[in-house]
């Protein structure tokens, strides 16, 4: 995907606090997680980059909002975004 349509995906869509983002990818296995906003976003963005905190790791990044538990991710590399409750992950 394109940064461009990443973000008309943001635009289009409210995204609550109760809600995770799934990931599609080209070659590998779908993740659930948050894109986060850190300092660096728009650096990130315009090379079409975003910074996505998993599932497994939201109640630590929560609590201290540590970019430890962020990885960077590939827009490229996206073929589809899609929201997902919470509560239906566990």
């Amino acid at each position: 995907m394109t940064s461009e349509a990443i973000e008309k995906f943001f635009e289009t869509q409210t995204i609550p606090a109760s809600k995770s983002i799934r990931i599609d990818f080209k070659k590998r296995n779908p993740i659930l997680g948050l894109i986060i906003r850190s300092t660096d976003y728009e650096d990130l963005k315009s090379k079409n980059f975003w910074r996505i905190v998993v599932q497994a790791n939201f109640e630590e990044w929560e609590k201290n909002k540590s970019m430890d538990f962020a990885k960077i991710y590939s827009g490229s590399e996206f073929t589809k975004l899609s929201l997902v409750a919470n509560k239906e992950l566990a």
